[in-house]
């Protein structure tokens, strides 16, 4: 007898949401379009522009490398995992975030926030890396 998609698709993803040891906090808001891409030797350098909606958040992560940011528009708030402010920068600011520093970068604004960032990661890492929640209440 043939078990009913519905069934069957529970079932996939069940599986496939199992919770892991670090509960990271997702993101709100926020899109991403990759401008450029190029690996040197063992270097990734990715150009990509990140757009975050008024309200929206990326959720707290770190990147395996730096990360150099242009605000092309708006005002991007920009928490460590210690929950201090590292910073507002607004429209025409440019900041670099260290590597395997855990941050979380908030829109409190009313208009688009959008940043123009360049990634210096090691050939094959991914652009960020989701870190658990460290309690801050945003």
């Amino acid at each position: 007898m043939r078990k009913p998609l519905a069934t069957v698709m529970a079932a996939l993803a069940a599986v496939l949401v199992l919770p892991s040891t670090a509960s990271a906090t997702p993101g709100s808001g926020v899109t991403g379009t990759i401008l450029a891409r190029k690996t040197v030797g063992h270097t990734d350098y990715t150009v990509r522009e990140i757009t975050i909606q008024p309200g929206g958040y990326t959720g707290w992560h770190f990147h395996d490398g730096t990360l150099h940011a242009y605000v092309k528009a708006g005002t991007l708030t920009h928490n460590l995992a210690d929950c201090s402010l590292d910073g507002v920068f607004g429209a025409g600011r440019a900041f670099t975030e260290k590597p395997d520093q855990v941050h979380i970068g908030r829109n409190l604004g009313a208009t688009p926030l959008v940043l123009e960032v360049l990634y210096v990661l090691p050939a094959g890492s991914p652009l960020s890396e989701d870190a658990p929640d460290p309690g801050c209440g945003f």
